[in-house]
């Protein structure tokens, strides 16, 4: 394994904190900076989704639509077909939950370099209630053509992510959170769309984390690792396309695994996974996430608990897991 200059205060109460949209905020200023081309557009929510950042530093370069996300990424398609490197920023319930008609036929269809910057995903959205907490935008967004998927683990992926897909020549889709989180990554971690990365060394079975799961995904490592139980963490933060070779090399060697996602688990980061295992390498596979429900209001680490997505719940489900699932090791 590579080494990854992953953060040394992984598991500790002062590990930095920060909101994953703040990364993207930055990135996108940065790529702005670095590429006259980037222009950015917003429906009404720019603070929110931190593309303030970009407007302050590129005004000539930034459109502010209004309420009305169709428009948001029809707008930003012409543009790219003007040659520009349009990225169109939203809360994810209204981008793309309430234009992702428009994303297929004015952006995918095309092939049009658009990045679309849904915030505000997943349960950790918190006290905005179930309106709010997108958690079907990966079975949505993964399920067109063209379309790259990303989910950030931490804000200074998300950097780094925002500084790939504005370089990619590629319709994107980046997975932004609301609340801060917890830092694990830092500016010399590895990033590359397309790939995945074993955080955590483990023989006993595979956590696959995308988002902020995967932080999720190692504390809980920690916690059954304590109790005699090797577990291995591969952090994916391009669902699309989906590093395949690191996924089936952690479960060759392990033996069954579990993907966790901040999503619901029909169509998305899990069902992505269970796909590619039972077309190429039948494995044993268990999914967190959320089991055909949605989100209610709270405090964002009540719903972590409430919906089994914090460590403590994540290592109980995998405790229960490899007892009752044997490993299956093809010949």
């Amino acid at each position: 394994m590579s080494e990854l200059y992953l953060s040394d205060k992984i598991g500790q109460d002062d590990i930095p904190t920060e909101p994953i949209r703040k990364g993207f905020g930055k990135g996108l200023k940065q790529a702005g900076d670095d590429d006259i081309r980037v222009v950015a557009l917003c429906a009404d929510l720019t603070e929110s989704t931190q593309m303030h950042l970009f407007r302050d530093a590129h005004p000539e370069r930034f459109v502010e639509v209004g309420v009305a996300e169709q428009n948001l990424v029809t707008v930003a398609s012409g543009m790219a077909a003007m040659g520009k490197i349009p990225f169109a920023s939203s809360y994810a319930a209204f981008s793309p939950g309430r234009n992702w008609e428009q994303i297929r036929t004015t952006v995918c269809i095309n092939d049009r370099p658009v990045k679309i910057a849904g915030s505000h995903a997943g349960v950790s959205v918190g006290p905005d209630g179930a309106t709010h907490q997108m958690l079907e935008d990966i079975a949505l967004m993964r399920a067109l053509p063209n379309m790259i998927v990303i989910a950030p683990g931490d804000s200074v992926e998300a950097e780094k992510a925002t500084l790939a897909i504005a370089k990619n020549d590629k319709p994107s889709y980046i997975r932004l959170a609301r609340e801060a989180s917890a830092v694990f990554t830092t500016p010399l971690t590895p990033f590359e769309i397309g790939t995945a990365y074993v955080l955590h060394e483990g023989h006993d079975v595979t956590l696959l984390g995308t988002g902020l799961m995967t932080y999720e995904c190692l504390l809980a490592a920690r916690q059954l690792e304590k109790e005699g139980i090797s577990v291995e963490v591969v952090h994916v933060p391009t669902i699309k396309p989906l590093d395949e070779r690191t996924v089936l090399s952690s479960l060759r060697k392990t033996g069954r695994g579990i993907t966790v996602e901040e999503a619901q688990i029909a169509g998305g980061f899990g069902s992505a996974v269970a796909e590619l295992v039972s077309e190429q390498m039948p494995t044993p596979l268990k999914r967190i996430g959320l089991q055909d429900r949605f989100g209610e209001s709270g405090k964002p680490a009540e719903l972590f608990a409430h919906f089994g997505l914090d460590a403590d719940s994540i290592a109980a489900s995998t405790r229960e897991f490899i007892q009752s699932t044997p490993q299956y090791h093809q010949k």
